[in-house]
């Protein structure tokens, strides 16, 4: 069953948008429709968009690449770039196991413009050209890929494109080799999902790329009205036209949930388990606002494989979607059900009750919290229903907090990271790949170095940092 698109809400401005008969390689840019902002990214799912005066187009603003990268995990169809690892800094070589590499603890990056220019482009003159500075800003870990964000907004993807997910077009399946997706605007953020990716630009425009649904999964994942997939990045035109700005994305399994510049949270996908919020188990073809975050200032989104976490002003978090192994923390009773779920948001309460969040992260059937007092709280993976303490980290403070598939980063005041969790693929970077129910200190990284952000995939692992 389908949602049909409600009329334009009346709090928005009506936005037209027109296309050239001959449309270029790049989709259009919506300068001319969109107010100039500069949107930056942070470490975890939030995003700030700023406004400025001007009407002109925006101009990328001069980033601060970082001190270094590291990267760890299991790197699959290309999702680490292995041609960059510095070997030199390794304490093993990793283990084999068919097409894949499991680099169990942090490797650095080879972030020299030489390099990286030699590895994005080849002998392709765009990429050896001295006047073309080359600094890699951001990474992006998905399910199945990896997003590298350059200074000046270009984004290369790398992993599986089994179902479109990298937006290269339908003809490579996967690539090792970062492939370029042209934009008109410089790129803020990605989200790589399972079947579905969406790449966020500073202008506050979302385009989404890969599989469409199908009335037996779910509709209307992309946000583009219909059950079509797209191979290629496809602007999400009702946004324009319902006069919205992104600011953060998350792409589930079969669903996408959009924070926008006015802390409304929208949705579009497949109804089930209660993932779009909106009481109904009915598709959505296009976003629409859960209605009961209407009132709600959201500061912060986060979601799993099948559920989604938000985050208001006042440090209070709501829950929604699947919770078979209480990745809701919302309690489940004295059994687990697979059928669980909580169709419309639900705030999580038990120990996190009369604190106040200030982080949030989700990862595949799992979630974690950061407090303001510097406390870590996780729950999910049918280990704990409702939000657990981590008392090992009681003796600094947690700043921020990431999480994967089974897995979870957390970063203290002193730069300092902590993980926990399943480890068969290398991402606790323990240099092992056994478990751990507890968070242990990553010791890979040198000692002058801190960590300034995170950011985890199913499978791998990427950490920025800059010297103490």
């Amino acid at each position: 069953m389908i949602a049909k698109r409600t009329a334009a809400f009346s709090f928005r401005r009506s936005r037209q948008i027109t296309y050239s008969a001959s449309a270029p390689q790049a989709p259009p840019s919506t300068n001319n429709l969109r107010r100039n902002y500069s949107v930056t990214a942070p470490t975890s799912s939030s995003a700030a968009i700023d406004e400025s005066s001007s009407s002109s187009p925006p101009k990328v603003q001069p980033s601060n690449p970082p001190q270094n990268m590291y990267m760890w995990g299991t790197s699959k169809k290309g999702t680490i770039p292995m041609n960059l690892l510095q070997q030199d800094a390794a304490s093993s070589g990793g283990m084999f196991s068919g097409d894949e590499k499991i680099v169990d603890h942090p490797m650095r990056l080879n972030l020299e413009e030489s390099a990286l220019k030699i590895f994005l482009f080849g002998d392709e003159e765009e990429g050896v050209s001295a006047n073309n500075d080359v600094s890699l800003d951001k990474l992006y870990c998905g399910a199945s890929g990896t997003a590298m964000v350059l200074n000046d907004g270009r984004c290369f993807v790398m992993g599986s494109n089994k179902n479109g997910e990298l937006g290269i077009g339908s003809e490579k399946k996967e690539t090792s080799k970062p492939i370029h997706i042209p934009l008109p605007d410089p790129v803020a953020k990605a989200s790589l999902g399972p079947n579905f990716s969406a790449l966020l630009t500073t202008t506050g425009d979302l385009y989404t790329f890969g599989y469409g649904g199908s009335r037996l999964n779910g509709m209307g994942c992309l946000g583009q009205g219909n059950m079509d997939s797209h191979p290629t990045p496809t602007l999400v035109n009702s946004l324009i036209e319902d006069g919205c700005y992104a600011s953060d994305v998350h792409c589930g399994e079969y669903s996408m949930t959009v924070l926008t510049t006015e802390g409304e949270v929208l949705t579009c996908g497949s109804g089930s388990y209660g993932r779009l919020g909106n009481l109904e188990t009915i598709d959505q073809l296009y976003l629409e606002p859960v209605e009961l975050m209407g009132a709600e200032d959201v500061t912060q989104i986060a979601g799993g494989f099948a559920f989604n976490l938000a985050l208001n002003s006042g440090g209070i978090i709501h829950a929604w979607g699947r919770n078979n192994e209480g990745q809701l923390g919302t309690g489940m009773g004295l059994a687990a059900d697979m059928y669980a779920m909580e169709s419309l948001p639900r705030p999580i309460e038990g120990n996190l009750e009369g604190r106040t969040v200030t982080r949030i992260a989700a990862g595949h059937t799992h979630a974690a919290a950061v407090t303001s007092d510097g406390a870590l709280f996780t729950w999910g993976m049918n280990y704990t229903h409702e939000p657990k303490l981590e008392t090992t980290l009681l003796h600094t403070k947690i700043v921020d907090v990431a999480c994967g598939q089974n897995y979870s980063l957390a970063l203290d005041e002193e730069g300092r990271v902590y993980s926990m969790g399943k480890g068969k693929t290398g991402v606790l970077g323990l240099a092992s790949t056994k478990a751990s129910a507890y968070p242990i200190l990553v010791e890979g990284i040198p000692e002058e170095e801190k960590v300034v952000s995170m950011n985890c995939g199913w499978a791998h692992v990427a950490c920025a940092t800059e010297l103490k």
